[in-house]
C-alpha cells in the first residue's frame, strides 16, 4: 500500500488530538497556554467593573469565577462531553467583546441584571449550535475566514497601547529594546529549530523579555507581586441573578444577542481553523465539532452568568500556539484547564504574570495576530474565492477597518452604540453576514425534491434532474453531466441499503436501531451555465471529501465496491463539499457545464 503524499501531510504535528504526549510535555504545554492567556482572562472583568464603579469585593470575585468557569469550559472544549465541546485545544477565556454592553448592564441594573442578560446569551448560543444546519448559509468559511482577519485589526489598538507600557523615568530604550528581544526569540526559535525547543518558543520568548525588562531596565514591577498572598479565596461576594424583566433588560438584550452571534462567528473561525493546524493529513471540516464548540461557548456564558462574572469566548491564540509547538493532542487542553482553576487559588503567581512589562506582552501578541491572519486567509483559500466572495470579504473587511479606527462619520457613533460599533470584529462580521444573505436572497429560485433515501428511488431523482436541466435550457451534455453525478451520489448515499430497507449498511447506528425511515432533500439551483445540487439527508459517519481524498493519496484505504462511484462523481463534479452535523449531513455539488 502506498504511502500518503509529504506534499499533502503536515509533518511538523508532533502530536494529533488523539495521541498522548509524554506527562512532563503536557503539564508544561498546559502551563505555558494558561500563562499566555492568564492577563486577558482577568483584566477584562477587571476593566469591566473598575470602569462601571464596582465594589473590590465583586471585583476579587469576579476574576476567581472567570479563572474557574474558564478552566472548566478549556476542558470541556477538549474532552468533549457528549455533544458539547470541540474535541480540540480550545482555550476558553473571558472575552472584551462584551465590555461595552456589560458596562451599560452594570450602570443600569447592577451585576444581577448582567448575570441575568449572560444567561439568556447562553440560551441563544444553544439554539445556535443546534440548528447550525439551517443557517448553514450564514456560518461558512467565508465569514469565518472574515472574522479572523479582522482580529489582528481589532487587537491593534491594544498592542500599540502595550507597547508603550513604560515608567516615565524609564530609558527610552526600554520599551523597543524589551519588545524586540522578546519578538526575536519567539521567531527566530521556530525559524532555526525543528525539535523540542520549538515547543517552548513562545514561554522562552515571555521569559527573556522578562528578563530583560527586569535587569535590563528595572520596568518589572514587581511590589503588587511581592504584597499578594501566596493561597487564598476571595470574598464570597456573589451578586445573584435578578429575574425582575425591567425595561432596562429588555433594552440591553438585542445588544448582547448581537454580541453573542458576533462571539459565535469568533468560535467558528476558531474551530475551523483548529482543525486544520491539528492533524498531519489534512481533513474536511466537521460540522459536529464546531456544533459542539458553540455549545461549550454556551455552556460557559451559562456559568458565568450563573458566577456573576463576564462572558468568555475561545481564544484564538490556541490556533496559534498548536501550529507553533505542533502539539495538538487532547490531553494538552485538559492540562490548561487544570491550570486555571489551580491558578485561581494562587493570587501571588497570578499577580506575576498580570504584571508583566506592556511591551513583552505586546510583542507576544504581534507573532499570535500574524498566525491568525494567515490562518483566516488559509481558510478564504481553501473555500474558494471567487469574484463574489472576493468583493464580500474585501468590503466586509475594509468596513470593519474603517470603524475600528473611527473612519466612517464617528460623530453619529455615540454611547453604548459607539463602543459596540467601533468593533471591527463585530461591524465585519455583520457585514459579511448581510453581503452573504443579500447574495442568497437574490439568487434564482431552487427547485426541491423530497422523497425517501433507498436505492428504489433513484428513478425519481433521475426524473428531477431531467426536468431541471430542460427548464434550465440546457443541453444533452449538461443533462448528462447532472443525471451521471445524481445517479452517483445516491449509490453513495445508499450504499448498504437492502432491498426496500428504511436502513441499512449507509445508515446511522440510531437509525438502524430504531428502524427510521430515510429522508432525502434535494435542492437545485441554477449559476450561469453552471448547477449547484444540495443533498440534505442522514448518511453514515465516513466524511465523503475524506475519502475523495484518500482515493487520490492512499491506495487501497477506500473499499473496492465504493471506488467506482467516488471516481465518477470526482470526473464529473467540479467541486464536492460534505457538511456533516449532528443528525443530518449535506453534499453540495457543483456541476459545471462545457459551454
Amino acid at each position: 500500500m502506498a504511502g500518503p503524499n509529504p506534499a499533502s501531510t503536515r509533518q511538523h504535528v508532533r502530536y494529533q488530538p488523539d495521541e498522548r504526549p509524554p506527562l512532563p510535555m503536557t503539564a508544561g504545554l498546559g502551563l505555558q497556554y494558561a500563562l499566555i492567556c492568564i492577563a486577558s482572562i482577568i483584566l477584562t472583568p477587571t476593566v469591566m467593573i473598575t470602569v462601571a464603579g464596582g465594589s473590590a469585593e465583586y471585583l476579587s470575585w469576579a476574576v476567581f469565577a472567570a479563572l474557574v468557569v474558564s478552566g472548566i469550559t478549556t476542558a470541556i472544549q477538549a474532552r468533549r462531553v457528549r455533544r458539547i465541546g470541540a474535541g480540540y485545544i480550545l482555550v476558553m477565556g473571558s472575552t472584551s467583546a462584551f465590555l461595552a454592553v456589560s458596562v451599560s448592564a452594570l450602570e443600569q441594573g447592577g451585576p444581577g441584571m448582567l448575570a441575568t442578560l449572560i444567561i439568556a446569551s447562553a440560551l441563544v448560543q444553544f439554539v445556535l449550535a443546534a440548528r447550525m444546519a439551517l443557517l448553514r448559509r450564514i456560518f461558512t468559511p467565508t465569514v469565518a475566514g472574515t472574522v479572523l482577519i479582522l482580529i489582528p485589526v481589532t487587537l491593534a489598538p491594544m498592542i500599540v497601547r502595550k507597547l508603550g507600557e513604560v515608567p516615565v523615568d524609564a530609558s527610552a530604550a526600554a520599551g523597543p529594546v524589551t519588545a524586540a528581544v522578546t519578538l526575536l526569540v519567539m521567531i527566530l526559535i521556530p525559524l532555526r529549530f525543528t525539535g523540542a525547543l520549538r515547543l517552548w518558543a513562545p514561554a522562552i520568548g515571555i521569559i527573556a523579555g522578562g528578563l530583560t525588562a527586569s535587569l535590563g531596565f528595572g520596568i518589572y514591577d514587581f511590589t503588587t507581586v511581592r504584597e499578594a498572598a501566596w493561597i487564598g479565596l476571595p470574598d464570597l461576594a456573589h451578586p445573584g441573578v435578578d429575574f425582575s424583566f425591567r425595561p432596562e433588560f429588555w433594552a440591553l438584550l438585542p445588544s448582547f444577542i448581537m454580541v453573542t452571534l458576533v462571539g459565535a462567528m469568533d468560535t467558528l473561525g476558531d474551530s475551523i481553523a483548529i482543525q486544520r493546524v491539528s492533524w498531519r493529513r489534512p481533513r474536511a471540516i466537521d460540522f459536529r465539532s464546531i456544533q459542539g464548540a458553540i455549545s461549550a461557548d454556551g455552556v460557559g456564558n451559562l456559568l458565568s452568568g450563573l458566577a456573576g462574572t463576564v462572558p468568555n469566548t475561545t481564544y484564538g491564540m490556541s490556533v496559534s500556539v498548536a501550529e507553533l509547538t505542533g502539539v495538538a493532542s487532547r490531553a494538552i487542553g485538559i492540562s490548561v484547564g487544570a491550570v486555571f482553576v489551580a491558578l485561581a487559588f494562587l493570587p501571588k503567581f497570578v499577580t506575576l504574570i498580570v504584571a508583566m512589562p506592556g511591551p513583552v506582552v505586546a510583542a507576544y501578541f504581534v507573532v499570535i495576530v500574524a498566525l491568525i491572519f494567515v490562518f483566516g486567509m488559509r481558510i478564504l483559500l481553501q473555500d474558494g474565492l471567487d469574484h463574489r466572495k472576493g468583493l464580500i470579504v474585501g468590503v466586509a473587511f475594509w468596513i470593519g477597518f474603517a470603524f475600528q479606527l473611527d473612519w466612517i462619520y464617528p460623530e453619529y457613533w455615540q454611547g453604548a452604540w459607539g463602543e459596540l460599533l467601533g468593533n471591527g470584529m463585530t461591524v465585519g462580521g455583520f457585514a459579511v453576514i448581510l453581503l452573504t444573505l443579500f447574495g442568497e436572497v437574490t439568487r434564482g429560485r431552487r427547485r426541491r425534491l423530497k422523497t425517501r433515501l433507498t436505492a428504489e428511488t433513484w428513478p425519481e431523482v433521475d426524473a428531477f434532474l431531467v426536468r431541471f436541466a430542460a427548464r434550465k435550457g440546457w443541453g444533452g451534455d449538461m443533462e448528462l453531466r447532472l443525471r451521471a453525478v445524481g445517479e452517483e451520489t445516491m449509490q453513495i448515499l445508499t450504499r448498504g441499503d437492502g432491498e426496500g430497507a428504511a436502513g441499512g449498511e449507509g445508515a446511522t447506528g440510531e437509525d438502524r436501531a430504531a428502524g427510521v425511515e430515510r429522508r432525502l432533500l434535494l435542492l437545485a439551483s441554477a449559476d450561469g451555465n453552471a448547477a449547484d445540487l444540495e443533498f440534505i439527508a442522514t448518511t453514515d459517519q465516513t466524511n465523503l471529501e475524506d475519502q475523495l481524498t484518500m482515493l487520490t493519496e492512499v491506495a487501497g484505504n477506500v473499499p473496492v465496491d465504493a471506488e467506482t462511484p467516488l471516481r465518477l462523481l470526482r470526473h464529473y463534479a467540479s467541486s464536492i463539499r460534505h457538511q456533516q452535523y449532528h443528525d443530518i449531513d449535506i453534499l453540495t455539488i457543483r456541476v459545471e457545464g462545457s459551454g
